[in-house]
């Protein structure tokens, strides 16, 4: 299999089981298999206690899974150690939240670069450099000095894509990202994450309760009660 069609993440029958051999053993996810391609832009959906969270931290190397295999662009990560993970994580995946989880007495600018501090140490003038450009693509130029207090939240979660794009990792998983703001702010970051898409040819994989936004997406997966319920790619209406 070569390069250009080896998928970006491949999940094959992927199991989560919690307090594995005690009473109360319960397992949330049961085979879920899917595969995602680069450039993808889609929608994981489904009831609340489906295991959509579960699922997005199995991908996000947070959590590991019981049984099955999971590839990143090829590499099986499920034998890899922490070490080995940590490193995988921070050349892959970028993630957005649905709290911003920006450091509070940090600038704008200064979240965005935490990721480099965090890889590297410290932060190049390059690096800092490629923080505004990025900051300023999402709308942000005259708020890098300010701290996430002072701005709104939709400023907040643009500052949060922005964190999560600026290492320009292949794959951004986003959980419940527009959760805590109001329709129009919701809308409005919803569409700087399919422009970011568009322009960087970043994939996404965004968890959403919202039908509106998930229609909006290239493919929408719905988990339920732990399995791929669906797997479908909406018909979009022309304009």
């Amino acid at each position: 299999m070569n390069a250009a069609s080896t998928p970006l993440i491949e999940l094959d029958g992927i199991r989560k089981s919690y307090n594995l051999g005690r009473p109360n053993e319960a397992e949330v996810l049961h085979g879920v298999s899917f595969t995602l391609d680069t450039g993808e832009f889609a929608a994981l959906i489904g009831p609340s206690g489906s295991g959509k969270s579960t699922l997005l931290n199995i991908i996000g190397l947070l959590e590991p899974m019981t049984a099955g295999s999971y590839r990143i662009q090829g590499e099986q990560v499920s034998g890899l150690d922490d070490a080995g993970l940590t490193l995988r994580r921070r050349a892959a995946l970028g993630f957005v939240f649905q709290f911003h989880h920006l450091l509070p007495a940090f600038t704008a600018l200064e979240n965005v670069t935490l990721p480099a501090l965090m890889r590297d140490g410290s932060v190049s003038a390059a690096q800092r450099e490629h923080a505004r450009a990025v900051l300023a693509a999402m709308g942000l130029g005259e708020a890098m000095a300010k701290r996430p207090g002072e701005l709104s939240g939709g400023m907040q979660q643009r500052v949060a894509i922005a964190r999560a794009l600026v290492m320009q990792p292949p794959l951004v998983l986003a959980d419940e990202p527009t959760g805590n703001l109001d329709r129009a702010s919701s809308d409005e970051v919803f569409a700087l994450m399919r422009r970011m898409h568009a322009e960087l040819k970043t994939s996404f994989l965004v968890v959403t309760h919202d039908p509106r936004l998930a229609e909006r997406c290239d493919r929408i997966i719905e988990l339920v009660d732990g399995r791929v319920e669906s797997d479908e790619r909406p018909v979009k209406t022309p304009a």
